[in-house]
């Protein structure tokens, strides 16, 4: 994953600058950096020790659908945030133009790296909860949880703190002809839309968690309810009731009701076993 990750930022450069490719060369870099990694991981099974290999087995169709059931909520996830990336370009379009929709970017962009961490805690304890989930070690699933919670808070709190000590900077950075009416734009996104920072964080833990123990039901409606169901009406609410701050605001305050709904689920299915 690492090779792959790095190797796409190299290829990027390569491609687009000395191969010339513009736009096309970062496209077929970003295409490649998968298939290296398949390359890397593939080579475990050429091995002759290998310890985990494909095997011969029938088509099921239960399991196959609890499979698929397991990863819905990722997917719908990916699926929803090109919804409501549009949705908000639209809205900030209509409300502010151009200059919105490039305040909008910064935030966004910010916004992908922050949230990208929240995933990686969430699927850094997926194996472990479904492990001690098959070992219906109740005590262990509680304590993982709530690790991942803790960690997940320290993080959230200082990158909020962070992003509003430094969101002149940050925004001044992307800024690069010195709009001031961008710079007030994107400043203000920073601060309205990283409110949002510890409950997405645990919507996206404890969404993970449910997947983890069988309960994906759960996972696909905290999944559902924060990516589509929530946050296009809210967003759609605020704007035309606050403007560019209520679009803003859309994000935290969809993140802060899915949680107390998540908040409800976790304590009934995880802490009252």
């Amino acid at each position: 994953m690492i090779i792959g990750s790095f190797s796409n930022i190299l290829l990027d450069w390569v491609f687009i600058f000395p191969c010339g490719w513009g736009m096309f060369g970062a496209a077929f870099a970003t295409g490649l950096a998968p298939i290296i990694s398949l390359c890397i991981t593939s080579m475990h099974f050429l091995q002759k020790k290998n310890t985990f290999h494909v095997s011969r087995c029938t088509f099921s169709m239960p399991q196959a659908l609890q499979i698929v059931s397991m990863g819905l909520p990722s997917l719908v996830t990916e699926a929803a945030s090109a919804i409501v990336i549009i949705l908000f370009n639209m809205l900030f379009m209509h409300l502010d133009g151009n200059t919105a929709v490039a305040a909008y970017g910064i935030v966004a962009n910010i916004s992908l790296v922050v949230l990208s961490v929240f995933t990686g805690i969430a699927q850094g304890i997926q194996p472990i909860l479904s492990k001690a989930y098959g070992q219906q070690n109740h005590r262990a699933l509680q304590k993982i949880y709530g690790y991942a919670i803790k960690t997940m808070l320290v993080y959230a709190i200082f990158v909020f703190l962070f992003l509003v000590w430094k969101s002149d900077g940050i925004t001044t950075i992307f800024n690069s002809q010195q709009n001031e009416h961008l710079q007030v734009l994107a400043n203000q996104g920073i601060v309205l839309y990283f409110i949002a920072c510890p409950f997405a964080g645990f919507n996206i833990i404890t969404s993970i968690t449910f997947s983890s123990t069988q309960l994906t039901v759960y996972g696909q409606i905290l999944s559902l309810l924060r990516s589509l169901i929530l946050i296009v009406p809210m967003a759609l609410l605020l704007a035309f009731t606050l403007g560019i701050p209520g679009v803003w605001l859309s994000f935290p305050v969809t993140e802060i009701l899915v949680s107390l709904y998540g908040f409800t689920l976790i304590k009934k299915n995880l802490y009252s076993l």
